[in-house]
This record gives structure tokens, sequence and C-alpha cells, in this order.
């Protein structure tokens, strides 16, 4: 029997993607509204009340309202905005995050998708602050490069039709929305400073955190930490080396994420690094990861 799906805002870049992974699954039965009544609220409750699951691609209000809109009914939502993701009530869609994260992913009513930057940070930070290697009070910089696609239509427009230009910074006023998710799940007390680029390229992204190696951090102690923690990940790689040139498209197309550890041990310094693709493990695959489990099928089917 085929499980029903629902996709609001699926004419959305991360929507799209998902609507693609599923609409070839024989275990799924997507349910679809009028696109002239995509903002209609009586079409859409409709489809919510037709879903065993539904996914939000939509912004943070938005996504407000429609949980409401479903909020009597049995249908189980996963959220990809920001307004959840450290929501008490929610588990969070990060399956890899740590021993009880899949379990309460696979119980949930309610899941936040993780963001693509966040995915990325806390996939680093995380193990590291639970090892020890890096203390929750540690002043910790966050340095990132991310695919345009993750600016929504309007910068998707402005790269595709020419106008924008080949790489900038932005954010760096230090309030960007996505400290809170970052601090919570990485288990960070003290706010990081967080700087965000965007590179002319449609997909992709790196994310790296520049550590000293003081104390007990070594380029070895990063890497095991590292490795025991995503021991038997499916969609998780650590410590592959990429050669002299780390590429953030190199995982596109993919729900893969690829953390390595560079450095070196004589003048001290390190730089521990995440590829992935911002709109598979940082997005639409996330979900679809997410969904799987949800189900109780096979966690990579779609992926």
């Amino acid at each position: 029997m085929a499980h029903s799906v629902f996709i609001d805002g699926e004419a959305g870049t991360t929507g799209l993607q998902i609507r693609e992974r599923l609409e070839t699954r024989d275990d799924i039965r997507l349910v679809q509204i009028d696109p002239a009544r995509r903002k209609d609220a009586d079409a859409r409750r409709a489809a919510f009340e037709q879903a065993d699951v539904a996914i939000l691609c939509l912004p943070d209000d938005a996504a407000r309202e429609a949980v409401a809109l479903a909020q009597d009914l049995d249908t189980r939502i996963i959220d990809a905005s920001t307004a959840y993701r450290t929501h008490p009530d929610w588990a969070y869609g990060f399956p890899e995050l740590n021993a009880d994260a899949r379990g309460r992913i696979a119980g949930a009513r309610r899941v936040s998708n993780p963001g693509c930057y966040p995915t990325g940070a806390i996939a680093i930070l995380a193990p590291l602050v639970a090892a020890g290697l890096v203390a929750p009070d540690e002043g910790v910089t966050i340095n990132a490069v991310s695919g345009y696609s993750g600016g929504g239509k309007a910068l998707i427009a402005e790269y595709e039709g020419g106008g924008a230009p080949a790489h900038f910074l932005y954010g760096l006023n230090q309030r960007h929305k996505h400290y809170p998710e970052i601090m919570a799940h990485a288990g960070l007390t003290r706010q990081p400073i967080f700087a965000p680029a965007v590179g002319n390229f449609a997909q992709g992204m790196a994310v790296q955190v520049p550590l000293f190696l003081t104390g007990g951090r070594t380029l070895a102690t990063l890497a095991e930490a590292l490795s025991d923690h995503y021991a038997g990940q499916r969609f998780i790689q650590v410590g592959d080396d990429p050669g002299a040139r780390i590429v953030p498209t190199d995982l596109n197309g993919t729900n893969r994420l690829r953390i390595t550890v560079q450095g070196d041990a004589q003048n001290g310094c390190a730089t521990v690094v995440v590829v992935l693709d911002n709109l598979g493990k940082g997005a639409s695959g996330a979900a679809v990861q997410n969904l799987n489990i949800m189900l109780g099928v096979d966690e990579g089917l779609g992926l």
C-alpha cells in the first residue's frame, strides 16, 4: 500500500527536488492540488486530510500557518523552514546527530528539517563538543560558501540573468537566523562567529571550522572523534582525502556529506571541512531521508 505525501510549496526549489525524488517511487502517492489554488486554505486543508505525511517547503510564517491549518489532523509533518528547528516538541531531523535522533524522528508527528549551513556546522561541532574536544563556551568560527540556489528565487534569477557577482559574503552583522539552531544542536553556549558566502554555482556547499591544536586536540583526535561518531552511517563519510582542493560541488545530486580534517601538527592549526549538496543533505535529500525514517522504509529510498 502506498503512503500519501503532500508537498505544500512544491513549486519552490526545495519542493521541486523533493518531488523529483518521490514521483517515481511505487510506495509513494503524491497528493496534489490545482496550482491555481495552491494558496487556498480549503484546498490545502483537503490535501492535508488526504496525506499521511505533509512536507512544508514554505517561508517561516507560511509554515506556521500550515501547521495551524493541520493541527487537528492525524497528518504527520516535516517542515523545511526555520520556524520549528529549536522547538522542544519537534524532532530535529538530523538522524546522525546522536544515538537517540533517528528513533525520535521515527516516532514523531512533527519533524523540523535542518538548514543547509547548520547541517554542515553541526556535523562538525556536535561530535567534537560531545567528545570534549571543543568546549561549549569556546570561541568558534564557522566559514561557509553555498551555491546560489540556497538564496531562493530572487537570487537564482539574479545569477541566471548574469547580474550577480562571482562571489560575495553576507550576514556579517552576526545576527544570522541560523545561530539558534547551530548553538542548540551543536551544544554551544557561546555564539560562534559565522561568515557565510555565495558563489557562482547553483548547488553545493563547503563549511569549515578552523581550530587551534591545543590541549588534547590533535589532528588524530579530531579525526577519531568524528569517525567514531559517524561509524556505520550511510550518508556521512569521514576522512576521505579530497586532495589539494576542496570543491563545494563534489557531492551535488547526492544525500552524502563528507568531513575531512586538514592541518599541520607542527604549526598547531587545523581546519575541519564539510562538503555537501545544499539541496541534497542540506534540504531536499534530508527531507526524503526523514520521510523514509518516519514511514519505516529503507532510509535510502529515492536517494
